[in-house]
Parts: C-alpha cells; structure tokens; sequence
C-alpha cells in the first residue's frame, strides 16, 4: 500500500472553498487562467533576473518561456516573477554589494507567494549566488537554469576572452604595446551575443557549480546562451521540476557536504573564480552545513588544473562545451569526487557523467596529464591576515609564490588611480602593492579592483605581473599574483590597515604565509594612532547603511549576519 503525499503547498491558498481561496483564484484567473489549473497540481515559480540592464541575462526572458513549456508539459502550473538584476559590468559601486540584497528578496518571494518549487533563471555573477542563498534559507524544491555563456569573442582572427583580455589589452596599451585604435577595435568584438562572460569568470565558475552540486542539469554551465541546446535544458529543466515538487525534494536533500565538497574540487579543477569561495560560504551559512575558509584550501589541495581555459589557460567557454562540457571534466575528475551525491534528477553524479566523453584533450585534460598541476585556492595564514586571504596560484606567476618585498601603499581606490602612474612613484618590480579600503564595509561591497594596474613605467620595462594584496575580490575572468579578502579588512582594523609604505611583505605561497614584517610593538603603536584618526562612515540611511552594519567579513561568506540560517516555507497567517 502506498502512502497518500500530503497535500501541496500551494493547495493551502487555491484549495480552499471559502472567501481566501475565492480572493487568490479569483484574482489570479484575470490572466486567463481557466479554474482547472487550481486543482491542487504543483505551481511552479519562475524566479527571473532577466534585466536589459544586465547584459548577461537579456536572454532569460526566452529563457523562461521554454521552462513554462516544460512545466505545464507535466501537469503543473508555471508563474513567473522577476527579481533584482545585478549587471556586474554596470551597477555601482558593486554588484556584490547588492548580492544580499537579492537574497532577502528571493527568500521572501518564495516564502510569501503560494509556490511548491522554483526555477531559478540567473546568470551574471552575483544573479545566480543570490537566488540560491535566498532559495536555500525557504528550502523547497529548486533547480536553476543559467543565462550561458556567450559565444567566444572575436578580434583580427583571433578569438579574444571576456574580461580576461580587457585587461591584458588596457595594461598593452597603457604600456605602449597596443595603439588605442585597435583597444577601441577590439572592444566591439569581445561581446557578441546575449549570455555570460564566456571565460572562466564567477557567472561560468558558478553555473558549473550548480551543475556539480546537482541543483542544474548536465551542460547547463557551458550550453551557449544563444544555442538551441540552452533551451532545451530549460524546457527539461521545467518537467523536472514539476516531479521535484510532487517529491518534496527539497534543496536541503541536494545541498549536501557531499555536494559542497565535490563542489570545491570542481572549482579547482575549472581553475574557477575566487568569488566562489565567497559564495559557497554564505549559501552553506544559509542551509546549516559546516564550511570554513580552510576547507576550500583542504579539498582543492590535491586537484590539479583540468580545463585549459582563461584566464588560467587559453581557452574558453564555448570550446569547452564542444569538448565534452562539464560532465566530460567531472569524470576524469571522478575520483577525488563523492560520486555516489544524489542529484536533482534523481541520479547519482556518477551516474550522471558515465557516458560523457571529451572529444578535444588540448581543453580538458586527464589527472594524469592536466593542463596544469597547481590550481585550487590557496588559503593563506599569518599577521597580515588574522582570518584569512585567498589567492589562485593557477593565475599567478609561479615565481612570485614566494616573495618578499616593500609595500607601496594605497589608502583608497581613488589613491590607487592619482598615483600609480606617477613617474615618482617609489615602486619596482620587487615591491608590493597594498590597497586598502574596498573590504565589505570599506567600499562598501567589496569590488573587484584587487588585480591592481601594473604602474606605468614598470609596464614599460617589461614587467608582467607584480605581487598585489588588498581586502577587495577580483573578476574570475582576471589574473596575475593576486592576495585577495584579506580578513578582518582594513575598515574593521585588520591589520591591513596598519601597512605603510616601506614596510616588508613576505608571502609564502606553498606554506600559506603572508605576513608583515614590522615588530607587534610598532603595529600596536600605529593602531592607537589609526583608532583616533579612523572616521566613520558617510553612508547612514538605507540599504548601505544596514548592510555596512550588518555584513559579515570575507572569511564569512559577506553574507548579512541577521541572514544565516532559515525562514522555512511556512507562513501561519492570511491576508485578508
């Protein structure tokens, strides 16, 4: 004898016989909707961010109408609603910023509307992060469909990478190696269709995430978004769900360690953005599961670089879809992997990639042969960084894993533009360049200007690549020796904030150090003389406001602290 399913969530506002339930069909049916669809199958919330101000997911309106196919396909009722759009290349002063922001809305659409399960539709880098984070603190049934990635960018013959090559081409041309004519060329050929930067950046990292972790079907991350196979996966994804909802399989069955740990080894084998790390902190904080900063040093520790994909490689999204996308890495990848994960399609993730194949090795490799053997994220330890920094050793140039030298300081991001290509500026190759002032509360948002510009004069010379440390984050599409979310940060007193020019900096990359050499007697004399002089911050009304209060420091998550944990789905009380 089977056991009767209790009723649907969505059953408590359109089953009943009585002046609520009159008052939430009613209103509903002047869409058109005829009175059968209120028989107590699953409704079915399309979360959209699409946004022409989000280039990244201007096509998920399409998006969404092959997912309604798929769910009225299967016997449900598909209702669409919008969300925040965060456009990373055109909202100010920081797309992260705003992430939560996003969280607190998705959560409470989810929770306040008469929904059983929801498909998630983002794209851009803080689109999809959150969706999940706000979906995972009501905890129903959820998929997500990603915006895709664009087709590859084009330039004399040559196929050029989002963001990666923005700032190869401006360091060329501020180092007079590229005419400001071909800059300006160029420009008009990296962007050439709808969808998501089409290198390895934190919208690419995070699709393949979401594939890895089971919440997006197989080849979600790496479908162009103008292939039709981009819409195939939605309309599937849309049947999906559907049998999601009737199953109660809810994200918190999905989103498991196991899922978080296979998540980090496939962030090290895509040599996938730093972003993540911040990410997958605060979408845990949200579930209860137990992650730390340490973890993803742990788990990406003996995960060599798979895909040889920019800005760690030379390839880019589209050329790996066509090499056998994200399932043809994950089985190569299957044995550092928790294969036996159960996905939302009701497969295990090992039986979900059995059959892929690769079809070009020069993209994705073998554990025995990878594109390269020292990738991950490399968590970092020491005076400078009391809780943390992370760095990718993958983006980095191998000779300044271990480097010492004197800090050339920048107190602001505004300092940072006056003066680095200041013939004056006392700076060589050997130094370190300090920037304070862009952590969480600092900027506020935290924006990812870490990759700092090479001075001038330096460029000049012929210097590629230079040792950089501040509290800030950095585009996934970027590279170079990047020390990034430096923690506690420079606005909270870290101990950033006490770095001046001429100080010693030692990094340690293989033994995870990064300190500054300056005697806890002089650190504890110049923090008395930065505490009377720190100023509070201008912004004291809104959203900044109660983020600025509120955000949690990198090795957090910068999630808000007000917002860890769950809501749950149940709302006791009517509307009327």
């Amino acid at each position: 004898m089977t056991r009767e399913k209790k009723p649907l969530r969505s059953s408590r506002s359109y089953g009943p016989k009585d002046k609520d339930g009159f008052i939430h069909r009613s209103w509903m049916k002047s869409q058109g909707l005829p009175p059968d669809v209120f028989d107590g199958r699953p409704v079915i919330g399309i979360c959209n961010t699409w946004s022409e101000l989000t280039p990244c997911n201007a096509g998920l309106r399409d998006v969404a109408e092959h997912v309604k196919r798929g769910v009225w396909e299967s016997g449900g009722l598909p209702l669409e609603f919008p969300a925040m759009s965060l456009g990373e290349t055109q909202i100010r002063p920081t797309a992260m910023l705003f992430r939560n922001l996003l969280a607190m809305e998705v959560e409470e659409s989810i929770r306040g509307n008469p929904i059983d399960a929801v498909v998630l539709l983002g794209g851009c880098d803080k689109t999809t992060p959150g969706q999940l984070m706000g979906a995972a603190s009501v905890d129903l049934p959820t998929l997500v469909v990603s915006a895709g990635p664009m087709l590859n960018g084009k330039f004399r013959g040559c196929d050029i990478g989002s963001g990666t090559d923005v700032w190869k081409f401006s360091e060329a041309v501020r180092g007079g190696k590229m005419t400001l004519d071909d800059f300006m060329a160029a420009e008009s050929g990296m962007s050439r269709t709808p969808g998501t930067c089409m290198t390895m950046g934190s919208a690419s990292t995070m699709a393949c995430l979401m594939e890895a972790m089971g919440v997006a079907l197989p080849y979600n991350a790496t479908a162009p978004a103008v292939d039709a196979r981009r819409r195939r996966i939605a309309h599937e994804s849309g049947r999906l769900i559907v049998q999601m909802a009737r199953d109660d399989l809810r994200l918190s069955k999905l989103l498991t360690p196991a899922a978080f740990s296979n998540a980090i080894r496939v962030l090290g084998a895509i040599g996938g953005s730093t972003n993540a790390v911040l990410h997958l902190l605060a979408i845990a904080g949200r579930l209860g599961v137990a992650l730390t900063l340490v973890d993803f040093d742990r788990l990406s520790a003996d995960v060599p670089l798979l895909v040889d994909l920019q800005p760690s490689g030379r390839f880019l999204m589209e050329d790996l879809h066509y090499a056998g996308g994200l399932p043809a890495v994950m089985k190569e990848l299957a044995p550092l992997l928790h294969t036996s994960a159960l996905l939302a399609s009701g497969q295990t993730l090992g039986e979900s990639f059995a059959g892929a194949e690769c079809y070009n090795r020069e993209v994705i490799h073998t554990l025995a042969k990878p594109a390269n053997a020292v990738s991950g994220i490399w968590v970092l330890s020491g005076n400078l960084c009391p809780q943390g920094a992370v760095m990718k050793p993958s983006a980095a140039d191998p000779a300044l894993f271990t480097h010492r030298g004197r800090a050339v300081v920048f107190e602001s991001i505004e300092d940072l533009r006056a003066r680095i290509d200041d013939p004056a500026l006392l700076v060589d190759e050997q130094s370190v360049l300090v920037l304070k002032g862009c952590g969480p509360r600092g900027y506020p948002g935290m924006p990812e200007v870490g990759n700092m510009p090479l001075p001038r004069k330096l460029l000049a010379r012929g210097v590629k690549d230079m040792v950089r440390i501040s509290d800030a984050r950095m585009s996934g599409t970027a590279f170079g020796t990047v020390v990034l979310h430096i923690a506690p940060e420079s606005d909270a007193g870290g101990p950033l904030a006490l770095v001046q020019d001429g100080d010693e900096i030692a990094l340690d990359g293989p033994k995870r150090r990064l300190d500054l050499l300056v005697s806890p007697e002089e650190l504890a004399r110049r923090r008395l003389t930065w505490s009377s002089a720190h100023r509070p911050t201008k912004y004291v009304r809104g959203y900044y406001s109660l983020y600025i209060q509120h955000v949690m420091q990198a090795d957090r998550g910068c999630d808000l602290d007000f917002l860890v944990g769950a809501s749950g789905s149940t709302v006791e009380r009517e509307s009327y």
